[in-house]
């Protein structure tokens, strides 16, 4: 059974800096695809930013292109989101999510994490 935790969320001010950890329990198979999502109040889910778990392959949502940076810990099976010159725009809940496709769909991803808040003061 697959488990993903969130940790790392926190109020900041625009042009701040945070990092977001995924944690996940259980195997990640090499082929797996480990996704960031965020929701933020009346609004969908939207992708932010994905990574393959054996190649390393990246996507970005335009909105966050440049300014963050999914990276993996393989040992530590344990996903990170750097999130440099924030933004009010980026206050969010933020997901974790696992899947086995490249995909910005949510839909895409079976597996997914409680959420962490990050709020972006102007």
């Amino acid at each position: 059974q697959v488990q993903l935790e969130e940790s790392g969320g926190g109020l900041v001010q625009a042009g701040g800096s945070l990092r977001l950890s995924c944690a996940a329990s259980g195997r990640i198979y090499s082929s797996s695809v480990m996704g960031w999502f965020r929701q933020a109040p009346g609004k969908e889910r939207e992708f932010v930013a994905l990574i393959r778990w054996n190649t390393g392959r990246t996507l970005f949502a335009n909105s966050v292109k440049g300014r963050f940076t999914i990276s993996k810990v393989s040992a530590e099976n344990t996903v990170y989101l750097q999130m440099d010159s924030l933004k009010p725009e980026d206050t969010a809940v933020y997901y974790c999510a696992r899947g086995s496709q490249f995909s910005s769909g949510p839909s895409e991803y079976p597996y997914w994490g409680q959420g962490t808040q990050v709020t972006v003061s102007s």
